[in-house]
């Protein structure tokens, strides 16, 4: 190990852009803040808290993507992810982060009894409609609150719990019964988080945050969606975090092989996003039942229409026409091309997801949508990278890492 490079040095121009992405992003978010998140129009409020919320639920789910990635792959035993399992390691370290932000915005948004969002807010209109009222079981300021809470508090917890496990892999090397004892205590708690996360984001986290603001119509397959869309989104991710490390000299245990093997979790969730994508909108529409046809209406017909198609070509045509090839992902510049174009891609899906439902009329799609997003891209470089710089990037004693060290796809 001695010739290989384990310690990561943030560069100055890192910690510039990054800085420079939050610099720009904080601006946005004040001048936002005073023109529309406090304005007397209802309709601008909605614009500047939607634009917040439907990115803090992006980025938060999508930096959790990455620990759920550690955990499956751990209960499947494998190894070949290893020699850079640090990197979703420090993506996932922006849950605590982005969580905290995610619940500040709804808090304000529930506690404000912010109805022109959530409309389930009014009791008045609950009370008035049949719909809202069989569903204020769980639509409900209370419910809302305390699933929220305990939500992004354990996603947080049972991550660092993980994480904190993994260190121990850089002390000493482990004889059989202290790697076995190791491999399994993982096991456990990747089997916790798992868990966990299927009951919130294969389930009623996007029912609660973003479903609901549709509060009339629902979708059985929502929550899959939601799930399709911010993994892929989290693979993408990961493969710019591998490429940008191999590219400064890192990571010299990770090759092309463990490139690839990211590259088909990208093509095939980008094929499953799609089927969730098609499966919704044909059942729905073909039914043509109104209180389901709703939610499409004004995505196909209205002014999202263009959103809305364009969202299939970026997140299904795309990665269908180029990661197909064994060489494309195999290839650094066609790989981060496509990293790039998925990530923007669902991030322009949850736009349409959230905002489609906030402002039915006109598209907002502005300089507060691309300034929000620089400040979330800024934070993600700046602690991502700091979480980097603070460990070995190699889990050298891990029981598993000769295992990625050999793989060969």
């Amino acid at each position: 190990m001695a010739s290989i490079r384990e310690q990561f040095e943030i560069p100055g121009k890192m910690k510039t852009w990054s800085l420079a992405l939050i610099g720009v992003g904080l601006l946005t978010f004040f001048i936002g803040l005073f023109t529309k998140g406090f304005s007397g129009d209802e309709h601008e409020q909605a614009h500047f808290w939607g634009t917040l919320m439907y990115n803090t639920f992006f980025w938060t789910l999508v930096c959790n993507a990455s620990m759920f990635f550690i955990s499956v792959t751990t209960l499947a035993m494998g190894g070949w992810q290893q020699s850079f399992r640090r990197i979703p390691e420090a993506i996932s370290a922006m849950v605590p982060i982005f969580g905290s932000i995610t619940f500040v915005v709804l808090m304000y948004v529930v506690l404000g009894n912010k109805h022109n969002i959530y409309h389930w807010l009014d009791k008045d209109a609950v009370a008035k409609d049949s719909i809202l009222s069989g569903k204020s079981g769980f639509l409900n300021p209370t419910f809302f609150i305390v699933w929220t809470t305990l939500t992004i508090g354990l996603w947080s917890v049972l991550g660092y719990r993980m994480r904190k496990l993994s260190l121990e892999a850089d002390e000493a090397p482990m004889d059989r019964e202290t790697g076995a004892s190791f491999v399994w205590r993982n096991t456990v708690r990747a089997a916790l988080f798992t868990v966990w996360f299927a009951l919130t984001v294969g389930s009623t986290i996007p029912w609660l945050w973003m479903m609901s603001i549709d509060a009339h119509w629902y979708s059985t397959m929502y929550s899959w969606y939601t799930f399709a869309s911010t993994f892929v989104a989290g693979m993408a991710l990961i493969a710019l975090w591998v490429i940008y490390l191999k590219n400064k000299g890192y990571l010299e245990l990770t090759n092309q092989e463990h490139l690839q093997d990211i590259g088909k979790f990208m093509f095939a969730f980008s094929i499953f996003w799609t089927y969730l994508w098609f499966s919704q909108y044909m059942l729905i529409w073909y039914a043509n039942i109104p209180e389901e046809t709703v939610y499409f209406k004004h995505r196909v017909q209205g002014p999202y229409k263009g959103i809305f198609f364009l969202n299939l070509i970026i997140n299904f045509v795309c990665p269908l026409l180029i990661l197909m090839k064994r060489s494309a992902k195999r290839n650094y510049t066609l790989m981060t091309f496509m990293a790039v174009l998925i990530l923007f891609g669902h991030w322009i899906d949850f736009y349409q997801m959230v905002m489609g439902s906030l402002s039915k009329d006109h598209v907002t799609l502005g300089w507060l949508d691309f300034g929000i997003l620089s400040l979330f891209v800024g934070l993600m470089i700046f602690f991502v990278g700091r979480s980097l710089a603070s460990k070995p990037l190699i889990v050298k004693h891990h029981p598993f890492l000769k295992e990625s060290i050999i793989h060969q796809v």
